[in-house]
């Protein structure tokens, strides 16, 4: 037996996010079929237990194209530049640690190429994120990660995005929470949520203080002198 989470939007608001851990029968080995197993195992186990149908496994082995084209792997974004980069590499590319880094030019390479770079693993203690020259701090410890995961689907045409909201939950077959923070699965739930909520708009990718202050529920308004983040990065069907 294994435990994995199952995101799903809340819809009522804050937290905008529920976690419930499944208990499922898990399919040793690192073939795809074993994997899909297990994912398919705890897709049931969650259906059974709790009523959470249909879910999306989103990951490079989920069985369906959208799972896998929704793997922060794959996801792209693009700024206003014309430059276009993968999620994961735009999230490794902005780390800044105590002895070096942002490593921006991991914006340019491959997934996998950002995060093994063996800079990540010996520069000290991650102090903070500069996306495209913009700040952004370590805490809430996911905000960073789901902002740029968001980013992207806000970037879809609105077609893709009325598949992918038709989910009741989001897993990823990889995710442990023991040994990982940042989740795809996650961050596409709180998508979901802040949509259904009507607060998701360009505002949250421009202004990082009005997002945190909505993901933490904190009604304060930005320190005195601080401006909102200036970036112009393209959407599908806006520029912000």
């Amino acid at each position: 037996m294994a435990n994995r989470p199952i995101f799903t939007p809340n819809f009522s608001g804050f937290p905008y996010v529920d976690t419930v851990d499944i208990a499922f029968k898990w399919y040793p080995g690192f073939s795809k079929s074993q994997i899909q197993k297990s994912i398919a195992s705890l897709h049931a186990a969650a259906e059974k237990l709790h009523k959470i149908a249909p879910i999306l496994e989103i990951s490079s082995k989920s069985t369906l194209q959208l799972g896998v084209s929704l793997s922060a792997f794959n996801l792209s974004l693009k700024t206003s530049d014309g430059q276009r980069m993968s999620v994961e590499c735009a999230y490794q590319g902005s780390k800044v640690f105590e002895n070096g880094g942002p490593y921006h030019e991991l914006y340019a390479v491959s997934s996998r190429e950002a995060k093994t770079d063996e800079r990540l693993q010996h520069s000290g203690k991650l102090v903070a994120f500069n996306f495209c020259g913009e700040d952004f701090p370590t805490e809430p410890k996911t905000a960073f990660y789901d902002w740029l995961y968001m980013m992207a689907l806000f970037q879809k045409e609105r077609d893709f995005l009325k598949e992918f909201e038709g989910f009741q939950g989001f897993s990823d077959i990889v995710f442990n929470p023991k040994r990982s923070i940042n989740c795809q699965a996650r961050a596409a739930a709180l998508f979901v949520a802040l949509s259904q909520n009507g607060v998701m708009d360009a505002q949250l990718f421009c202004d990082k203080h009005h997002y945190l202050a909505l993901i933490t529920r904190k009604d304060t308004l930005p320190p005195t002198g601080s401006d909102p983040i200036q970036l112009t990065l393209q959407f599908s069907n806006l520029t912000v």
